[in-house]
C-alpha cells in the first residue's frame, strides 16, 4: 500500500504544520526515547505519537546496530502498532521498515520541493542502502534531474544501486566527484564523522542530511552547517540527538513545518541543508494511510 511514496505528501505536509503550530496543531510527541544495548553496540528507541487531527495513535519500536557483522541483517529493523485511540485497542502491527524509509523520503521530498533551486539539474545521493533507494524513487516520479549521480563508501553496493533502479545513474568514484556541481544532494550515510565538505557544494545548493541521527554523529562539516540557511524537521530532536547540528553550533532558521504555514519563508535562492532526524507523527501518519488502504481494500 506503500508503493508510491509520493501519495503520503498530502499527509505528511499537514502533519509537519500541524507539528509546528504547538498546542493548537493537536500533536502530542515528545523526543524519542534511546535505549543503549551497550554488549552488542545497538540502540532501541521508541517513539510514541498522537494526532488529532488524524484521530491516530502509534508507537514505532525501531533498532539499529551500526556495525553488524552479519551483513544479511538491516542496520535498522522498525515496527509500528497502531492503537484505537477511542479505547486504547491494538488494530494492527506494521512493518516499520517500510514505512520510515517511504515516509523519510517523501518529507524529504516535501523539503526539496520548497528548498531547491528554480534550475535544479543534477540529483546526488551519498549512500546506497535503503534510503538511497527510496529518496531515488521519488525524487524521480516527483522531479526532473537531467542526471542523477551515485557515492558510496563500498563501491560494489554503488554500481549494483545503479544497476537495480529505473533510470540512469552514474556512480562516482569519490564524494567529491559525486557533490561537484551537483543542485540537490541527499546524505544517507552510517558516517559518524563528516563525508560531505561545504567548499565542495554549489552555492544555491539544497541537502537532505537524513543519516547521523546520533549526537556525536556527522555527516556534513562545519562549514556546510555554518554557512547553509538550516531548517529541521523538530528544533527539540536537533537539538538533542543531531551532531551535526550540536557539533557544528549552527543556528536552526525553521522547522519544515513553518515553511509550510507560511510563517517562515523557504529562501530558495540560498544554500540550504534540511536536517531530519524524522518524527514519530511521520509514522502515525504513513501507519494511518496503509491502515485506512488495507482497511478499503477488505
Amino acid at each position: 500500500h506503500l508503493h508510491r511514496a509520493s501519495l503520503l505528501l498530502p499527509a505528511l505536509e499537514a502533519a509537519l504544520a500541524n507539528f509546528s503550530a504547538g498546542a493548537a496543531g493537536g500533536v502530542v510527541q515528545p523526543v524519542r526515547t534511546v535505549l543503549p544495548v551497550p554488549r552488542h553496540g545497538g540502540y532501541l528507541g521508541v517513539m510514541p505519537a498522537y494526532s488529532a487531527a488524524d484521530d491516530a495513535l502509534t508507537t514505532k519500536l525501531v533498532t539499529f546496530y551500526e556495525h553488524l557483522k552479519d551483513s544479511s541483517v538491516p542496520s535498522h529493523q522498525a515496527t509500528v502498532l497502531l492503537f484505537d485511540p477511542s479505547n486504547g485497542t491494538l488494530k494492527a502491527v506494521l512493518d516499520g521498515s517500510v514505512i520510515t524509509a517511504k515516509r523519510t523520503a517523501a518529507v524529504s521530498a516535501i523539503a526539496t520541493k520548497l528548498l531547491m533551486p528554480a534550475f535544479a539539474e543534477v540529483l546526488c545521493i551519498l549512500g546506497a542502502g535503503v534510503q538511497a533507494y527510496s529518496h531515488y524513487d521519488i525524487f524521480t516520479e516527483l522531479f526532473t534531474f537531467k542526471e542523477v549521480r551515485i557515492w558510496n563508501r563500498t563501491k560494489e553496493r554503488a554500481v549494483k544501486f545503479a544497476g537495480s533502479v529505473g533510470g540512469p545513474v552514474r556512480v562516482c568514484s569519490s564524494a567529491q566527484e559525486a557533490v561537484t556541481g551537483a543542485d540537490v544532494i541527499v546524505t544517507v550515510t552510517m558516517a559518524t564523522a563528516p563525508i560531505l565538505f561545504g567548499d565542495w557544494v554549489k552555492p544555491g545548493a539544497h541537502i537532505n542530511a537524513v543519516g547521523a541521527s546520533r549526537p556525536d554523529w556527522r555527516e556534513l562539516d562545519d562549514e556546510l552547517m555554518k554557512n547553509s540557511v538550516l531548517f529541521v524537521d523538530s528544533r527539540d530532536a536537533a537539538l538533542t540527538e543531531s551532531g551535526d547540528v550540536i557539533l557544528s553550533g549552527a543556528e536552526i532558521f525553521a522547522e519544515l513545518g513553518e515553511v509550510l504555514k507560511g510563517t517562515k519563508p523557504a529562501l530558495p535562492e540560498k544554500t540550504t541543508v534540511f536536517k531530519s532526524l524524522g518524527m514519530a507523527v511521520e509514522d502515525t501518519v504513513a501507519a494511518k494511510f496503509v491502515y485506512d488502504a488495507w482497511s478499503a481494500g477488505n
